[in-house]
């Protein structure tokens, strides 16, 4: 039987739901098509309302090998289980002459643990979760929680946190969920015939399409034992986000209180001269967290070495002493145990790490107001741990609107250990070797023959960058406006001006107003100054759910919503309600963030441009997404106002601007006040 046409197939699933095919999706998909059959690595870059998803969805089912698909958000996970895979699935169907099936994988906390449920779990503290007088009345929301959840465990199909409406809070969830490290395995639980977290793998190991989260990917990646099914092609979304996710995994942490939750878990099982060693290497070591003051490690201060030894020690005596004994008057013994020695375990991976000093970890104190000190070490970089454990022996796909910084791909290719020696050009000749003039490149044809190749002869993973545009006029549909006349923020202190500038233009969108702010602490004081000023509503994060927060901006034209981090990245209001996109200033990371600044420092000791490559790529990438809250829609229009005049005047200004979309440019205030006052009247008269 003749293979379909993939233009047949995108035609098909674009019009199962509801779609408009566009260039740049079927750019994108012959180009996934195209990655998939000659195991060159593809970074695409597919702007707002390409419709990205069937766009990479299309060519993996047409292919027929088994896909993962890493996502980094639970929306998107929703969209593709939910929507995109079982509208497209039927609309292959008549093509294809079959019906891959798909399935949703997360990590085993996720999921419910019948085990925990009906057993109980073992218990660090003394508080009670019902009244002892009336034993079936819940005296608490977490009293509440859990006998939702006992009725919940009882109807569910999947057992999925995510699928709870409306969900718990994370401390009961703990109550009836447990880490890979504490699971009991299902051969040896006895609710392991029933368990959600095994049936979700069974359902995975028989899947065509494995739908995943960064996070389950790098555990992947990391640990060395495989969670994933084995794969041929692995498709990362949203993968501007990739490198934080996989630093956030490998990212190592100690705690006074994980230490002390440890000795109260092993006490009851070992010896009590193991549990008083590690109990006085507790003691220790949260003696010297009471003094800890934020910031970086470069050596790690003899006290400290000595309390982490102390710990390691002890840690790795407890563990010996959990293998061999065995206390039947536990209850329950096999569950106590596996808590104890996840956690034992935990600080004693931990603290050899920090010890030993690998020389590519970042070490350092951090404060919390409400949860006091810890002690973090994390990778200097992850290029070389994604190089060598994600572009091998499988084709890979990554995706997102944000991926080309500053006009090109090899900022974030770096980040992800594509490096340029390994790019392939557009006509498919390997980019020239840096610093070898004449080096095999484009000119000699080396790869273009698409031999199937997924490395360079030196072993560097083989890639190719291609931006397919946006289905949007930007520069008819937005205006970029930097504030060049204001005062260049500092590291504190209000902004006056600033504040007078927002509100005026807030004043002239007429509310419609979405503001991105570098601190809580900023967003707050512009909330509190505009309640003041203006009559239109102003929203905070904080105040209230965020999906709550966009729902009431949605839904009233006047209103504006003020926030940070989440809010540059994770809103989608089409229509008239954002018109205006605010961003305080140019979001560098904070001089005194330990990891962001060793990074730097590493690129600058090597001989390159620290401040560009990691605090000015790091702002871009937020810039580009926070900048592509305004267009959602072809119909949307309105302004980005940048209220930080080194955008305008700063060398680095023109690499963040090549970042955003490609928007008109001014700096003429007048100008813009008068284009967000016509915007406004068109959308109250509905034109």
């Amino acid at each position: 039987m003749t293979k379909p046409a993939l233009t047949d197939l995108l035609h098909a699933a674009v019009t199962a739901v509801g779609g408009t095919e566009r260039p740049g999706q079927v750019a994108m998909a012959e180009a996934v098509a195209e990655a998939i059959d000659s195991n060159v690595h593809l970074l695409v870059q597919a702007g707002t309302g390409t419709g990205k998803s069937l766009g990479y969805l299309v060519p993996a089912l047409a292919h027929g090998e088994r896909t993962v698909i890493a996502t980094a958000t639970l929306a998107l996970q929703r969209q593709l289980v939910e929507r995109d895979l079982p509208r497209t699935i039927e609309a292959l169907h008549p093509l294809l002459r079959r019906r891959p099936e798909y399935a949703m994988l997360k990590g085993r906390s996720n999921y419910l643990c019948l085990h925990r449920l009906h057993e109980g779990v073992p218990q660090d503290d003394e508080d009670g979760l019902f009244d002892p007088f009336e034993a079936a009345a819940p005296t608490s929301r977490l009293g509440k929680d859990l006998l939702r959840l006992r009725d919940w465990a009882d109807e569910s199909e999947t057992g999925d946190r995510d699928d709870l409406t409306p969900g718990v809070s994370d401390r009961a969830w703990s109550q009836v969920s447990v880490s890979s490290r504490e699971c009991l395995g299902a051969t040896r639980c006895a609710y392991g015939a029933e368990c959600f977290a095994e049936a979700a793998r069974e359902r995975a190991k028989l899947a065509e399409v494995i739908v995943t989260n960064h996070a389950l990917l790098a555990i992947d990646a990391i640990e060395g034992a495989p969670v994933l099914p084995g794969h041929e092609v692995l498709i990362v979304d949203e993968a501007h986000e990739l490198v934080s996710r996989v630093t956030g995994v490998a990212t190592g942490e100690l705690t006074p209180g994980g230490v002390n939750r440890a000795v109260r878990r092993a006490a009851k099982l070992v010896d009590e001269k193991e549990a008083d060693r590690l109990q006085t290497a507790a003691e220790g070591f949260e003696r010297l967290m009471e003094l800890a003051l934020p910031g970086r490690l470069e050596e790690i201060p003899e006290d400290l070495g000595y309390a982490l030894t102390a710990l390691r020690d002890a840690a790795r005596a407890v563990i010996t002493a959990l293998g061999n004994t065995r206390d039947r008057s536990v209850q329950d013994e096999d569950a106590v145990r596996r808590q104890a020695l996840a956690s034992v375990e935990n600080v004693h991976v931990v603290a050899e790490r920090i010890v030993q000093g690998a020389e590519h970890d970042v070490v350092w104190y951090e404060r919390h107001d409400r949860y006091g000190a810890s002690l973090r070490v994390a990778p200097l970089a992850v290029s070389g741990l994604l190089r060598e454990k994600l572009f091998e022996d499988r084709s890979v796909v990554l995706a997102s609107a944000t991926l080309k910084l500053g006009g090109d791909f090899d900022g974030v290719g770096a980040s992800l250990g594509l490096s340029a020696e390994g790019r392939v050009t557009e006509t498919g000749g390997a980019a020239e070797h840096l610093g070898e003039a004449g080096g095999a490149g484009a000119a000699d044809g080396d790869g273009a023959d698409g031999d199937g190749e997924a490395e360079t002869d030196t072993g560097v993973p083989r890639w190719r960058g291609l931006d397919v545009g946006s289905p949007f006029d930007y520069r008819r549909q937005g205006i970029l406006y930097v504030a060049q006349h204001l005062s260049p923020p500092g590291r504190e202190g209000s902004r006056g001006d600033m504040l007078d500038e927002l509100t005026e233009l807030v004043q002239a969108a007429g509310g419609r107003t979405l503001g991105l702010f570098s601190s809580m602490r900023a967003a707050q004081a512009a909330a509190e100054e505009l309640r003041g000023r203006l009559d239109v509503p102003v929203l905070l994060q904080g105040e209230e759910t965020l999906g709550e927060l966009i729902r009431r901006f949605a839904a009233d034209a006047e209103t504006c919503l003020f926030g940070t981090l989440s809010l540059w990245q994770g809103v989608d209001v089409p229509g008239p309600n954002c018109q205006l996109v605010v961003m305080d200033r140019v979001p560098f990371p904070r001089p005194d963030d330990p990891l962001m600044s060793a990074r730097q420092k590493a690129v600058e000791e090597a001989g390159g441009n620290g401040f560009m490559a990691v605090a000015a790529t790091h702002a871009a990438l937020l810039m580009a997404q926070g900048a592509g809250r305004l267009v959602r829609a072809t119909g949307d229009r309105g302004v980005v106002a940048v209220l930080d005049p080194r955008l305008a005047r700063a060398r680095y200004g023109s690499f963040l601007r090549a970042s955003m979309p490609d928007f008109w440019y001014t700096t003429d205030r007048n100008q813009v006040r008068r284009s967000l006052a016509a915007i406004d009247t068109a959308a109250k008269e509905g034109v």
